[in-house]
């Protein structure tokens, strides 16, 4: 077996942009062999995937998956649309998903570093960026472990998502009306399941942003105390999904809905994932691009 120094190893790293863990493998199953290993990089998808490394992956999909008392929410991104729409990726997801109800890993970069078929999901994602010929990332993802049962929904292929955990029997009414809070939370977006859980800090800056918003009309500092308490009622009617008036029928709020149906408090906790929210997307310009690739060609 031929022998390599860490010199080759960064030289390869530099070569192919791979990780150094993924140069030193590739030397050593090239036994040394500096051109061979760069083309073990290349067939395993790693040097593609180092290459877009820089790449925002800015589309994708919100995934869930449930398997008995387990539930997966997932966004996992790609760089267009046209992949994200793809069965491959898809495929990609729901893996990804599954390992993540396996393992029940507390954070992304624990998911990344489980194991997948002899190899970590990290270089699982990298392979799968090689392949489709995108950068793949997954973002983040939530995982419920319920004594009731879960409810999902992915609207328009997996733009957005939206994860319920009910603490009660899985009954066909209970299933029914669990249904459609999830299409309510996709519709109304909470911020939070019940006024205890919205924090005493958060309440007490909006009651002084409204006071302050008040007394900019002209109220009176004893009739604006008044007039804020109402405000706050309304705050929680906005963004708590118990206090929340009904879609279908805003003569009931969610709570009143769960209790008319035999399902008071059976809503533990929720999640929803808007794709790609928050990510700044890539603009380039096309003529900047190419210059990029055949500047990189000349190398």
């Amino acid at each position: 077996m031929a022998e390599f120094t860490a010199k080759d190893v960064m030289r390869l790293r530099e070569a192919t942009g791979a990780g150094m863990m993924d140069c030193k493998k590739a030397l050593t199953d090239a036994e040394g062999d500096f051109e061979k290993a760069g083309e073990l990089l290349r067939e395993r998808g790693i040097a593609k995937a180092a290459k877009r490394a820089s790449k925002v992956a800015a589309e994708g999909v919100v995934y869930a998956y449930t398997e008995g008392n387990i539930g997966v929410l997932v966004e996992v991104n790609c760089e267009s649309d046209f992949v994200a729409k793809g069965e491959k990726f898809h495929e990609v997801a729901e893996i990804i998903a599954k390992q993540i109800a396996a393992k029940k890993p507390a954070t992304v970069e624990e998911l990344l570093a489980t194991d997948y078929e002899g190899r970590t999901v990290e270089t699982f994602v990298q392979e799968q960026t090689g392949v489709i010929g995108e950068k793949v990332s997954v973002r983040r993802f939530a995982v419920y472990e319920t004594e009731g049962f879960i409810e999902t929904y992915i609207h328009m292929g997996g733009t957005m998502g939206v994860m319920l955990d009910f603490g009660c029997a899985p009954t066909a009414e209970a299933k029914a009306v669990a249904h459609e809070v999830a299409l309510h939370t996709a519709f109304s977006k909470p911020a939070y399941l019940t006024k205890a859980e919205v924090p005493a800090e958060t309440i007490e800056k909006e009651k002084a942003i409204m006071k302050q918003e008040v007394v900019n009309e002209g109220k009176p500092e004893a009739i604006a105390e008044r007039i804020v308490m109402g405000k706050i009622g309304k705050f929680y009617e906005e963004n708590c999904l118990m206090e929340q008036k009904f879609v279908k029928d805003d003569k009931v709020t969610i709570s009143q809905l769960l209790a008319k149906e035999g399902a008071k408090d059976a809503v533990k906790r929720f999640v929803f994932f808007v794709m790609g929210q928050g990510i700044e997307k890539q603009a380039e310009d096309l003529s900047e691009e190419v210059a990029k690739q055949v500047e990189a060609m000349k190398k």
